[in-house]
């Protein structure tokens, strides 16, 4: 199987906040906002596999500050794991206000991509190589992200999630 650097899956996507993605607040929408993530998360995915890919989920998205009409946000996206037929992306959204000169980060969530062939079958994907301390990082930690995700949606047991338990072991020792 091919490898990939993780950095070749990156991409940044940019969109300006116009009146039809709003609320009555002038506030970009919750659901403008995941679609546009869900986007630059496949692409970043699709970069890596060289497949078309589905989204198989979506982590907790936090909303760390509102995103006003006018702004323009950028949607950074990048594979940080490859499992068998699976990716996880990290996605990071910045709001920026171009007049005032702000920008503020709003956003972090991952998603989970399936590769599928032309038969819509799932198909094996490159593996990844981390370069940066940060890539690690992530790389490492992907694995109790996933365990966590498969013990919620139920195609995991608690008790054979070997990697959440053992980050809850370093948290009690603490």
């Amino acid at each position: 199987m091919t490898q990939k650097f993780a950095r070749e899956s990156y991409t940044i996507m940019n969109e300006l906040v116009l009146p039809n993605d709003t609320n009555t607040l002038n506030n970009l929408m919750g659901g403008r906002l995941l679609h546009w993530m869900d986007i630059a998360a496949a692409i970043s995915a699709q970069k890596h596999c060289n497949r078309i890919v589905v989204t198989a989920s979506v982590d907790n998205v936090s909303f760390r500050h509102p995103i006003k009409l006018g702004d323009v946000i950028s949607i950074e996206a990048q594979v940080t794991r490859a499992f068998n037929t699976s990716v996880e992306v990290r996605l990071v959204v910045w709001a920026q206000n171009i007049p005032s000169g702000t920008k503020v980060r709003s956003n972090e969530a991952f998603y989970t991509f399936v590769a599928i062939d032309q038969n819509g079958r799932t198909i094996a994907v490159p593996q990844l190589i981390p370069e940066t301390d940060e890539e690690k990082k992530l790389y490492n930690e992907a694995l109790q992200r996933r365990e966590l995700r498969l013990v919620l949606g139920g195609k995991l047991k608690p008790k054979d999630a070997k990697e959440l338990q053992n980050l809850f072991k370093e948290v009690v020792r603490e």
